[in-house]
């Protein structure tokens, strides 16, 4: 190695010695007061004073160094922050409750849709040989689960050309369901008439407005009515009950076939490569050693860089994010999903959660899961 080099590198360690001494210094006053704040019914998070403290630190240095420093002070602050809090508690509150045992043997499980939905048949492909039921929309999947008149929910979360289904987010936090599986279908939409109807006689089209979403190359230069349904099966039925063969649906070669009708275009999806993911939900959660994937919703505050503050850990942790998501609570506030590459039971994530929690006003984890 160069001498050089060495020394530079010899001058850097003696520097991230002392690092990791004023460190624990700090964190140990932390605790302090943490202590006095429980003493004396104290809210732990002091914004002021952090800002503050943001601002003081950022106005010593030089060098360009500002951005710098400040996201240096904020993790510190959000490490403190946590640390204060599994003082205060006195212990470590799991982010899950105990994994319930999967249910094997009679089955019952709610997709949304009408028979030959995608989600039909991405709730064939992850509970083959169930009863299964449909439901009208989303909404009515979750309540079925939730009121335990179905073991199990298959709901569409994220397509892999138009991005995420927020109200499958959404709903995932209204009525406190885990997820617990998920999987991909391929998606080959094709525009759906009655036998004998021509391409040219077609003056309106039903669909879900994902199905319109993922053929917009298709339906951009024709002179069509767009009538949104709550799933491309339902459009196919709609166009199976109409009068004439004026209508069309977008949906799948099995619904046309199911409906007794045929596929006018095959195939007309923008990506020949279109996929979407279904998730499973349940009352409980279900998670073992080959899970994969956690996903978590979190809110942070409401001023700059505290996201960045939020996803620090992760990248700290060399975490994976698969994905991330942002949902509107209320004007200028906004609540944020997130998919993590691993699994509850490893301590290390586990201990990057808590870190993250920290630095957020609120984190829960909605599931730890396999994708099939």
């Amino acid at each position: 190695m160069d001498a050089e080099l060495k020394q530079y590198r010899d001058n850097i360690d003696e520097v991230d010695r002392e690092i990791v001494r004023l460190f624990e210094r700090r964190m140990h006053l932390a605790k302090e007061v943490g202590d006095y704040k429980r003493e004396h019914n104290m809210s732990i998070l002091d914004s002021t004073r952090e800002q503050a403290i943001a601002e003081r630190a950022a106005d010593a240095v030089s060098g360009g160094l500002k951005g710098e420093v400040t996201l240096l002070m904020r993790a510190l602050m959000a490490l403190a922050r946590e640390y204060q809090r599994s003082s205060q508690f006195g212990k470590e509150e799991p982010f899950l409750p105990p994994p319930a045992t999967p249910k094997r043997e009679g089955v019952h499980c709610v997709y949304q849709g009408a028979p030959g939905a995608w989600s039909e048949q991405a709730a064939r492909k992850l509970f083959p040989g169930a009863e299964l039921s449909a439901a009208a929309f989303f909404e009515d999947v979750f309540e079925a689960v939730k009121k335990e008149r179905a073991d199990y929910g298959v709901v569409a979360i994220e397509n892999s050309q138009s991005g995420a289904i927020g109200e499958t987010y959404d709903l995932l936090r209204k009525y406190g369901c885990y997820v617990v599986g998920r999987t991909w279908i391929d998606i080959k939409h094709c525009l759906i008439a009655k036998p004998g109807a021509a391409l040219t006689g077609i003056r309106e089209v039903y669909s879900h407005p994902e199905g319109f979403r993922q053929c917009h190359r298709f339906l951009m230069d024709k002179a069509w009515d767009l009538i949104a349904c709550s799933n491309t099966a339902v459009a196919v039925e709609k166009v199976r009950a109409s009068g004439g063969d004026k209508a069309a649906a977008i949906g799948s070669r099995l619904a046309a076939e199911l409906n007794g009708l045929a596929a006018l275009a095959p195939d007309i999806m923008d990506a020949a490569n279109n996929k979407t993911s279904f998730v499973v939900i349940g009352r409980e959660p279900e998670y073992t050693e080959r899970s994969d994937l956690i996903s978590v919703t979190f809110s942070v505050a409401h001023r700059s860089g505290s996201l960045c503050e939020a996803l620090l850990p992760f990248m700290a942790a060399g975490l994976n994010l698969t994905r991330i998501e942002s949902r509107p609570v209320s004007p200028g506030n906004y609540r944020f999903f997130a998919e993590i590459s691993g699994n509850i039971l490893d301590r290390g994530i586990v201990d990057t959660l808590r870190h993250v929690a920290g630095a957020t006003e609120y984190l829960e984890v909605l599931g730890c899961y396999h994708t099939v």
